[in-house]
């Protein structure tokens, strides 16, 4: 059915032209360019293999879409976070189009390369929970540093940052991944015992699978913030640092448990489309190296939907899962914030008026770009060690055979 009204239209698409967003943000343009490149081809990926891929790329898409946007229309009290504009932006602009393929591009990813190292089930959504993090690093860190988004300057729940990355954000990657993941290979497993794991089975056991998961995997990641988090942040005031590590080295166990079991090497080998998803997991690495070399955030400019501007003294409240009541302002407050991956020198150092949510902000010259520069180099090393181990040295080799030679 036609939408009659324009402006009904333009809250689910808005398109905005490439030339002034590529003149303000070009670091933005590329990292969405790589991750539409993602999607394709990790779908592509997907329909290679058969089975359950396609599937399971279809179920990290509308995850994603309901983890990124529950939040902003359900929940607006616990909204913390504002993408710039995009090309191509949907849901009142709060959605860019390539946050859609972010997803796949995240855990596709992390799945497929689990499912090379046979570990036992209980260890496997796990694996996924933190290679997902693992893609998501560079991601995280860069972007933030050339304003491909902001965060809220008082939200309890964002505070603790790293290199202006939320630790929670690191724990959501971890939590929501592994907890898809989970559903997504149980509920079939329920459903169809007999079938193996990534051969599909009926389209309706398939379907039911899939729907499942896409509606318990978030609620469950949420979940998973409970008996860490938020008893040790919220109630003991511990920083969200170390709530990540702790929750990293249950992680960690799993996983070790699972590496040192018994257990075959990968029979199948590298196919050329797997060749291609390795090089494209090299481009997402990469490129975000490339921007802390060679390009400078000070020169990024953000034109768009940001976090409202209000009265300073305003706040907000929030309710934890254990009854405590968190505060935080309820608007934003040009004149008196942190978060120093953003200001308004680029305009002069004109701020937005109070009621104002479309307005400029600009990006930060690096303190130390050198710095920059080493945490995302060894990031890629410990990237391409683990993938490289996972793709490389994982495969079942074959024993020579002996020679036999007669005797006289």
């Amino acid at each position: 059915m036609a939408v009659n009204n324009p402006h009904w239209s333009e809250w689910w698409v808005t398109t905005s032209s490439l030339e002034p967003l590529w003149r303000n943000q070009p670091t933005y343009i590329i990292s969405q360019s790589v991750f539409m490149l993602a999607g394709i081809l990790t779908l592509i990926h997907a329909f290679r293999k058969g089975g359950r891929w396609p599937y399971f790329w279809l179920v990290t898409v509308l995850h994603g879409l309901y983890a990124d946007n529950f939040w902003h229309f359900v929940v607006p009290e616990y909204d913390n976070f504002w993408h710039s504009q995009t090309p191509i932006i949907l849901l009142g602009k709060r959605l860019p189009l390539h946050i859609i393929f972010l997803y796949p591009a995240f855990i596709y990813h992390a799945a497929y390369a689990v499912s090379r190292l046979n570990l036992p089930k209980y260890s496997e959504p796990f694996a996924v929970g933190l290679l997902t993090v693992l893609i998501d690093i560079p991601y995280d860190i860069v972007a933030v540093k050339f304003v491909h988004w902001t965060w809220h300057d008082t939200d309890p729940n964002v505070y603790d940052r790293h290199y202006w990355v939320p630790w929670n954000s690191y724990y959501f990657h971890s939590t929501f991944a592994a907890s898809l993941y989970f559903f997504f290979t149980s509920v079939r497993k329920w459903l169809s015992p007999n079938t193996p794991q990534w051969t599909a089975a009926s389209k309706c056991v398939e379907w039911k699978s899939l729907i499942i998961a896409t509606i318990l995997g978030m609620p469950f990641g949420v979940l998973l913030f409970v008996p860490i988090y938020h008893p040790l942040h919220d109630n003991l005031k511990i920083h969200s640092e170390v709530t990540f590590f702790l929750l990293f080295s249950v992680f960690a166990v799993f996983i070790i448990n699972g590496l040192l079991t018994e257990r075959e090497k990968c029979k199948d080998r590298l196919t050329a489309i797997d060749y291609v998803l390795i090089l494209q997991l090299a481009l997402h690495y990469i490129i975000y190296w490339v921007f802390v070399v060679f390009f400078d955030p000070a020169k990024e400019v953000s034109v768009g939907l940001h976090e409202p501007v209000g009265p300073c003294n305003e706040v907000a409240s929030l309710i934890t899962p254990f009854g405590q009541t968190l505060h935080k302002r309820k608007y934003f407050c040009p004149n008196d914030y942190d978060e120093g991956y953003f200001d308004f020198h680029c305009v002069g150092g004109t701020k937005p008026q109070n009621g104002a949510d479309w307005y400029i902000i600009c990006g930060t010259p690096f303190v130390n770009r050198a710095e920059y520069v080493a945490i995302i180099s060894g990031i890629l090393i410990f990237a391409a060690g683990v993938f490289g181990g996972i793709y490389f040295s994982n495969s079942k080799t074959t024993q020579p055979v002996a020679k036999k030679f007669k005797t006289k």
